[in-house]
């Protein structure tokens, strides 16, 4: 089988590897001969880093960088345009009693939310003008159980109504049985739905869904396949599947990214989500970002925290390094 060609352009990471050989075969070869991962090694690793500690200014630092990576998140049924208002409030103002605090990369939330977030985003909208994006789930989030036709027109309203970022689902079933070019052309297509009418693009996030995985060599298979097909981002988890983000499992999707810009000089995104939730295991992920790809990539536009209640946490953390007590609960808002 040869794999769709139609929407090539999204994909030409994929000829810088494959050449145009763009077939099933030479995907398969590709990704089944990739290193096996050291589970031990990569376990170790991932805990050495975990006891790494940050003081005093350093921690003042890491604690508004974090902040800064946020993409904060409403993926519930319940979700509604007023929900979603509080959240942006939430984004733009994270701390009422310190306006130094920084704000969120995004907001995150269901595609038919988008436009209750632009328009609660207003002139604040868009990350790279100082101010925050909106990012939509889609592709039939978080099962990925819709014909393709459902999925990009999922992906295409919701990047109609204003949405700067796509966080898409792969098909694990496909992956998992080894139907690697159909999630190969699904990805493609979903980058060229995020196409907007002037030819620039929403940033995709191609969400992998590792808890689903069940080895760290289907999650290292993953990432490269996600990138070949032209996503900016790797993400780990919907946060709806148990485990959902992980720090090895992170550690191993960074290690793939740093070797993907030392093979090609582009960067790719990392995104972890679910499960993180308190500042000092947002930290772990910050040393492990540094320790592994540099510093360069603790930037919103490299790497996020996919959380909903991460930020209160930090936030009372911060102000318990700004005066040096902490506060309870009630000094920040719930949504």
């Amino acid at each position: 089988m040869t794999l769709q060609t139609a929407a090539l352009a999204p994909a030409a990471r994929a000829v810088q590897v494959l050449g145009t050989d763009l077939t099933e075969k030479s995907l398969r070869l590709h990704l089944e001969g990739l290193p096996g991962v050291d589970a031990v090694g990569l376990d170790q690793r991932a805990a050495g880093l975990g006891t790494r500690s940050i003081k005093t200014t350093s921690k003042a630092w890491a604690l508004d960088r974090v902040i800064s990576l946020i993409d904060l998140t409403t993926l519930e049924g319940a979700d509604t345009p007023g929900k979603v208002r509080s959240l942006v409030a939430k984004a733009v103002n994270p701390d009422p009693s310190d306006p130094s605090t920084p704000h969120p990369a995004a907001v995150c939330v269901y595609g038919d939310m988008v436009p209750a977030a632009v328009e609660a985003l207003g002139p604040l909208k868009g990350l790279d003008a100082g101010g925050i994006n909106v990012a939509a789930v889609a592709t039939a989030f978080p099962s990925g159980r819709a014909s393709r036709e459902v999925k990009l027109a999922d992906t295409a309203d919701a990047v109609a109504a204003g949405a700067d970022e796509i966080d898409m689902v792969i098909d694990r079933g496909a992956f998992l049985s080894g139907r690697y070019g159909k999630v190969f052309d699904e990805i493609v297509a979903v980058k060229e739905a995020c196409r907007r009418p002037d030819g620039t693009y929403a940033h995709l996030k191609v969400i992998l869904e590792t808890g689903e995985l069940a080895t760290y060599d289907n999650v290292r298979r993953a990432s490269w396949l996600a990138i070949l097909a032209g996503g900016d981002f790797i993400k780990t988890s919907t946060g709806k599947v148990s485990p959902a983000a992980t720090l090895p499992v992170t550690l191993l999707m960074l290690q793939v990214v740093r070797d993907w810009h030392r093979l090609t000089g582009e960067r790719i995104g990392v995104k972890p989500a679910g499960g993180i939730r308190t500042s000092k295991d947002a930290i772990k992920y910050v040393v492990t970002v540094a320790e592994t790809v540099g510093e360069q990539w603790l930037d919103p536009h490299l790497f996020r925290f996919g959380a909903s209640s991460l930020l209160n946490d930090v936030l009372l953390q911060r102000q318990r390094v700004t005066t040096g007590h902490y506060s309870g609960p009630d000094y920040v808002t719930i949504d």
